[in-house]
């Protein structure tokens, strides 16, 4: 990697999305956030795929670039790397209910670039990171929003 290169890279995260069977409504809503996270250089789409598990537990992978009907994201699908390895595939897809639907995103966290490249410079080095998933946010919030509706 080349020194520019190195000095502006940011962190990489996945994340799996799992859409449970009867639950799933897919009305373009989510490819469209996606888009548009990608357009607004907030993140750079590294990999997608699309699992489906069947009734049986067996479990059908698909890139996104192989789908049809992408609409917006045909056009970032097309540029996309085949990142994820068989391995990784059946790793997350051992935490998905029999008949759900998921997606799978690899993606750089363009955003972060400046500010790890002046943490860097400035003598500092990751030690630890985390994460709060959002579905913990959200069910945290219902859980104080139900305590309150008790109380009043």
């Amino acid at each position: 990697m080349a020194d520019d290169e190195t000095e502006y890279a940011a962190p990489v995260d996945f994340v799996i999305i799992e859409f449970p069977a009867g639950e799933q409504n897919f009305s373009g809503e989510v490819i469209e956030q996606l888009v548009a996270l990608v357009d607004s250089g907030t993140i750079r789409l590294i990999d997608g795929m699309v699992l489906v598990k069947d009734a049986d537990g067996d479990v059908e992978a698909s890139e996104l670039s192989d789908l049809d009907e992408l609409g917006p994201l045909a056009r970032i699908a097309a540029d996309l790397a085949d990142f994820l390895a068989a391995d990784d595939v059946a790793h997350l897809a051992a935490a998905m209910d029999p008949g759900s639907v998921a997606g799978v995103l690899v993606y750089e966290n363009v955003w972060a670039a400046p500010f790890s490249a002046a943490a860097r410079r400035a003598g500092g080095r990751l030690i630890a990171d985390g994460r709060i998933h959002s579905q913990d946010i959200a069910d945290a919030l219902e859980a104080d929003a139900a305590l309150q509706e008790q109380g009043a």
